[in-house]
């Protein structure tokens, strides 16, 4: 049984795991392999039955998306605690989360299969990395309070842990990246990731970003037509790797997201909190 935090006056008692707690949501990390598959379940219905996702064989016959990481992470989830039900029944939406001296163990990160990331670790020997990846909110819930769970879920991990920045994939739906030209090119021209934090698509798996001249590009449409967690990415302060990559099997054209914690705008860091209590309570 989980520990509880003391009550205040008129408050119900927080589980001492629990991130953060907004109206009747609430964030925290999977407690059980059942709450894990309740959230590959939600993955399942937003990649596959949403999005055309075409998973192996034994993950579409029981309707989970289901891999080798999903073993060595951490399963970040939203519960809404109004839905009746065990609460793998109110899981809401989910992010998976990777340290690295437990990818080091385990064989490496996610990312690895379509970015070169090991020059960009190299580089940054002192520091701790932690991958975000495989991130779905059911559609009635993709709103401002749930996208500020998972952030605050993520923030606290990575305070907790004493990560010193964050990495990942983050797509475009289909597999056409000309279809996204505006939205890659001022990603390219704005928000490349340079020098220490510089990263590359893996060479075979290439496609250049850079589809239009920056002069042509209408900064609040490129913004427009971006996809809601790259443009969340943004605001928090993070940079894009150089070069996406068509991942068929889940119809989508992948960007590597690079965030160094030190990066993270103030604005951010006030609002969640330095040592992200903002909606610990």
């Amino acid at each position: 049984m989980s520990t509880e935090l003391p009550d205040k006056a008129g408050v119900e008692p927080v589980a001492a795991d629990v991130f953060g707690r907004i109206g009747t949501l609430e964030t925290r990390l999977a407690r059980s392999d059942r709450e894990i598959e309740a959230a590959q379940a939600i993955r399942y219905r937003v990649f596959v039955e949403e999005m055309q996702a075409q998973l192996p064989p034994d993950a579409m016959r029981a309707r989970r998306d289901v891999d080798s990481w999903d073993a060595i992470c951490d399963h970040l989830l939203v519960i809404d605690n109004t839905i009746d039900g065990d609460a793998d029944d109110r899981i809401v939406g989910t992010y998976r989360l990777l340290r690295q001296e437990v990818a080091e163990a385990h064989g490496g990160f996610y990312s690895a299969s379509e970015f070169d990331i090991a020059p960009l670790l190299a580089r940054h020997p002192e520091t701790r990395f932690m991958e975000l990846g495989r991130s779905c909110v059911l559609p009635q819930y993709r709103t401002k309070r749930t996208v500020e769970l998972l952030w605050q879920g993520n923030w606290a991990y990575a305070l907790k842990h004493g990560m010193g920045a964050m990495f990942g994939c983050a797509s475009f739906h289909g597999t056409v990246p000309e279809s996204h030209a505006v939205a890659l090119s001022f990603l390219h021209h704005n928000a490349g990731a340079k020098d220490e934090w510089a990263v590359r698509a893996r060479p075979e798996l290439y496609h250049g970003m850079d589809l239009m001249p920056a002069e042509g590009i209408n900064a609040r449409k490129a913004l427009a037509l971006m996809p809601p967690l790259i443009k969340g990415y943004l605001r928090l302060g993070a940079m894009v790797g150089d070069g996406a990559v068509i991942d068929h099997a889940f119809n989508t054209t992948d960007v590597l997201i690079v965030l160094p914690i030190a990066s993270i705008s103030d604005r951010y860091l006030n609002h969640y909190g330095t040592d992200a209590g903002r909606f610990a309570g």
